[in-house]
């Protein structure tokens, strides 16, 4: 009663925290600046990605998680440390039990990092969880019956594809294909047709604002601003949401040969029951407008987005800690 169990989804874009009871109580982007002279921290979270290609020389923001994984353990931990405080208090007489995701093929070295990470950052006891596994909990799968499940988690460093059945992975595959690579069609994009150069934040607002994957019923358009790469001066250009259906296309078929290559190596049985159940998209990538129709028309099976998609992997690794509690307390009972 005293101790807090916590879900953490530590996304290469975003970190989101899951407390038993209460549900998600932090959504934060994983992004830290500090200062490179003194190594210290300068601020953590949305603070910190508001400064994103607009620091001084000496300050700089990153982000400590590339495709997934940890691409600078010691800002991670900080990162971490920092975020669990700010979820569940400084002083706790009982430090908290921690489950935290992993892309669902990351190597044990890449673990072992994120399991020290999290222990250095305060916890007490570290669980690691498949992201796809915990996605499909998220999601409100009962992932314990005898039935075929595919999910697809599109998150920001990486996209997760499973087939799940009786509790555990049947299939399961991970590509540095994701919410992160959409940016860099869009910044690719503009750089060949406009000649204009634009920044990652830039790219971003494109594709929430006007992103497509599948043609729209009505053409939206967007001013966008950046540098002209002949002059060097800002220049603005309207750009429509056709644009970005051309600009997203190529992360886009990367994730569906993704998927034909998940049902190639899926037995026949449980992917009749993806045919009638359907494909289940999680993750904040998937909220590109249009990319479930894609997936639905190429592949011929019904996709549906996940309800709060983003916060699936999130709601999924807490409730693993509530269902793990649970076994365990069976196992102390029969004992």
């Amino acid at each position: 009663m005293f101790s807090n169990d916590i879900g953490i989804d530590l996304g290469t874009a975003n970190i989101l925290i899951y407390l038993k009871g209460k549900g998600v109580i932090l959504d934060e982007p994983s992004v830290v600046a500090y200062d490179k002279e003194t190594n210290k921290i300068k601020t953590i979270g949305e603070e910190a990605r508001e400064m994103l290609g607009r620091t001084p020389g000496n300050v700089v923001a990153v982000r400590p998680l590339q495709h997934g994984v940890i691409s600078d353990y010691a800002i991670t931990e900080k990162m971490l440390k920092y975020f669990i405080q700010k979820a569940i208090g400084k002083h706790r007489f009982f430090k908290p039990v921690i489950s935290i995701c992993v892309p669902s093929n990351c190597t044990e070295v890449e673990k072992k990092a994120v399991e020290d990470a999290t222990y250095a950052a305060g916890a007490r006891y570290v669980e690691l969880v498949e992201e796809p596994i915990a996605a499909a909990i998220g999601a409100g799968i009962d992932i314990s019956k005898p039935c075929g499940n595919m999910i697809v988690d599109i998150g920001g460093g990486t996209t997760d594809i499973a087939v799940i059945s009786l509790g555990g992975t049947v299939y399961s595959n991970s590509i540095k294909v994701a919410g992160d690579d959409f940016d860099e069609a869009i910044v690719r994009y503009m750089r060949k047709n406009y000649n204009m150069l634009i920044g990652d934040r830039t790219a971003e607002e494109i594709k929430l604002k006007i992103g497509s994957c599948f043609k729209r019923p009505e053409t939206l358009t967007m001013d966008v601003k950046g540098r002209n790469l002949v002059t060097g001066l800002p220049k603005t250009v309207s750009l429509s949401s056709e644009d970005t259906e051309e600009a997203l296309k190529e992360p886009a078929n990367q994730i569906i040969d993704a998927i034909h290559l998940a049902f190639e190596s899926t037995p026949p049985e449980l992917a009749a029951d993806i045919a009638d159940r359907g494909i289940v998209l999680t993750g904040g990538g998937s909220l590109i407008y249009g990319l479930d129709e894609l997936i639905q028309e190429r592949t011929g099976i019904a996709t549906m987005i996940a309800e709060d998609a983003k916060r699936c992997v999130a709601k999924g690794t807490g409730r693993y800690v509530e269902v793990l509690s649970k076994t365990n307390i069976r196992r102390l009972q029969n004992n």
